[in-house]
């Protein structure tokens, strides 16, 4: 295997072209950032494919591109449910049911939604939660992209200032943070999203030779899979038996885990992708961006998880070797797709696949930081700290809160040093915020009779039962710590992933029955006329303005369902 290189000029060349054109957008929308709406919002001016690249490639993170590699080497095909169970039917709900109420209220962000349909300490609590969900998110991607440049272009950096020893890791994931930093506060939202659409193509284009190239040299998909046992080429045949399988979980923690609560929760309530549809210009363009999203999102496991798979398939011929978690035993699956570019990119080719992994951490760290700013702006200072200040104020807010989220961002990507698979940590995350989050918004958007009360004590009830589930589990081989067993071990997991899908159960459970209880508890303080618009069946219906019937949300959803349940049986 191939462990060390230098970039050739070329290589240079394309990510030097990459960088300013990433600046340049931001430069070139400077002039446009006028006010606090433009900034923070877009103008909610976007057309919908714009729109519906920006929701995936928001997502096409370090959460994509190394976690889910790292997943394909570590759970196999079953990591596919993700894409196929555990997003498409979540994204077509938002869609179809969703972003009426989001985009039709005039919402600014998910937590100012919360405070129209319910009240104000709900929008409280979930808009302190989303700011911390996002840094830890963001400080996920700048440690893919510090961890990268680590193993792609090491350095020999040693260096101490003030006390504090800098090196060459360190080095990488302050660069990163400048370069977001400079377009963020440059170009504000829509520089983020017209950024995300370049880096959507990028990774494409930058990906599919690393995939053909890796495909042909382990002899096609008949030689991949006689590198590797059974239980690692199909996602659902083995789901019966949580042993039987190599993520450690049956079907009921994969479908109401995953494909329920961990899926609805984060695309139908995490204010990361719903933003990008609320700068739509229209509300059907709104409902279109998430189904035109999902249908990139069907077939992106061929670029981020079939290279986890291959790269497990080469390392069992002896091609190829993994390396080991710095000081552990265990492997670290989140640096495949860096081994992989060492070894089969050419010059060239290596610069493009460098720059499309950039792209991905950047889009990432810039869709978190864009989404923590407009939360922390409009719900947090705006609402508790300073309000009814003139628009020009909050725009230097938002911009200076970039730089604030981009710092802490940073502190954030050293905890994620602590997982040899970035999947694992963000879905856990995701466990604690949108699991019981979701199940605040789905007995909000369908009873009217949920209060705020309810949902307020029905959101602290399911973080805490996720802190508990936590705390008293631990996946198989940890050690107590961030990864759980904090309160003491009463079970353990085959894996952190098992562990994941459970405690947002837990969260979820916890989450809905307490709301339930309470609203029945408590008096109905909104009247029919105030929850209009809010709650679905006081909504008057959506009449689509799409010119001809194909273009029509409906029956996108229908096509985008039909070959995302093709796709599943097909990988069974």
């Amino acid at each position: 295997m191939q462990t060390s290189f230098s970039l050739a000029t070329l290589d240079w060349i394309v990510i030097l072209i990459y960088f300013i054109f990433v600046l340049g957008i931001g430069w070139a929308l400077k002039k446009h950032m006028k006010d606090a709406t433009a900034f923070l919002e877009a103008g909610r001016s976007l057309p919908a494919w714009v729109t519906g690249l920006a929701f995936i490639s928001a997502n096409l993170g370090a959460l994509e591109v190394i976690g889910m590699a790292a997943s394909g080497a570590k759970y196999g095909m079953m990591t596919v449910h993700f894409y196929w169970i555990g997003a498409i039917p979540a994204m077509i709900f938002l869609a179809i049911f969703m972003m009426p109420f989001y985009y039709g209220s005039k919402a600014r962000s998910v937590p100012e939604y919360l405070k129209l349909r319910f009240d104000e300490k709900t929008r409280g609590f979930n808009a302190f939660a989303f700011a911390i969900m996002t840094v830890f998110a963001s400080g996920i991607s700048m440690y893919a992209l510090a961890l990268l440049a680590q193993v792609i272009i090491p350095l020999d950096i040693d260096w101490n200032f003030l006390g504090i020893h800098i090196g060459e890791f360190d080095f990488y994931l302050f660069v990163s943070a400048i370069i977001v930093l400079v377009y963020m506060v440059l170009g504000g939202l829509t520089s983020a999203i017209y950024n995300e659409v370049l880096q959507f193509f990028l990774i494409v284009i930058g990906f599919a030779p690393l995939v053909i190239i890796a495909l042909i040299d382990i002899g096609g998909w008949e030689g991949m899979k006689a590198n590797l046992p059974e239980n690692m080429m199909h996602s659902w045949k083995f789901a019966g038996n949580p042993d039987a399988n190599p993520m450690g979980v049956e079907w009921f923690g994969i479908l109401v885990g995953l494909g329920f609560v961990l899926s609805f929760g984060y695309w139908c309530t995490n204010f990361l992708v719903v933003q990008r549809a609320m700068a739509a210009d229209s509300m059907s363009a709104a409902r279109k961006t998430p189904l035109i999203g999902a249908i990139p999102k069907m077939f992106l496991p061929i670029l981020v998880i079939v290279p986890g798979i291959i790269a497990l398939a080469l390392t069992n011929t002896g091609a190829l070797e993994l390396p080991l978690k710095e000081g552990t035993m265990t492997t670290d699956f989140d640096k495949v797709i860096p081994v992989l570019l060492m070894k089969y990119m050419p010059v060239g080719v290596l610069g493009l696949g460098m720059t499309a992994l950039m792209a991905s951490f950047m889009s990432g760290m810039a869709g978190n930081v864009s989404a923590f700013n407009t939360v922390f702006t409009y719900d947090i200072y705006q609402s508790y700290i300073n309000p009814r200040q003139p628009d020009k104020h909050y725009l230097k807010v938002g911009q200076w809160t970039t730089v604030v989220g981009v710092l802490v961002s940073i502190l954030t990507a050293y905890v994620a040093q602590s997982f040899n698979n970035v999947m694992d940590f963000l879905q856990l995350i995701f466990a604690f915020v949108n699991a019981p989050l979701f199940a605040a918004f789905l007995l909000g958007m369908f009873w009217k009779r949920t209060t705020g009360h309810a949902a307020f004590w029905g959101l602290i009830s399911g973080t805490v039962s996720a802190a508990f589930h936590h705390g008293l589990t631990l996946p198989y081989g940890s050690i107590a710590g961030v990864k759980g067993g904090y309160f003491g071990v009463i079970h353990t997991y085959p894996s952190e992933m098992a562990q994941n899908f459970w405690t947002a159960i837990y969260a979820f459970t916890a989450a809905l029955v307490i709301t339930l209880v309470i609203t029945l508890l408590t008096k109905k303080l909104k009247t029919d006329e105030e929850l209009k618009g809010l709650v679905y069946s006081l909504t008057p219906r959506i009449q689509d303005d799409s010119k001809y019937w194909y273009q029509k949300p409906g029956f996108l959803a229908i096509i985008v369902g039909a070959v995302a349940l093709v796709l599943s049986i097909i990988f069974w």
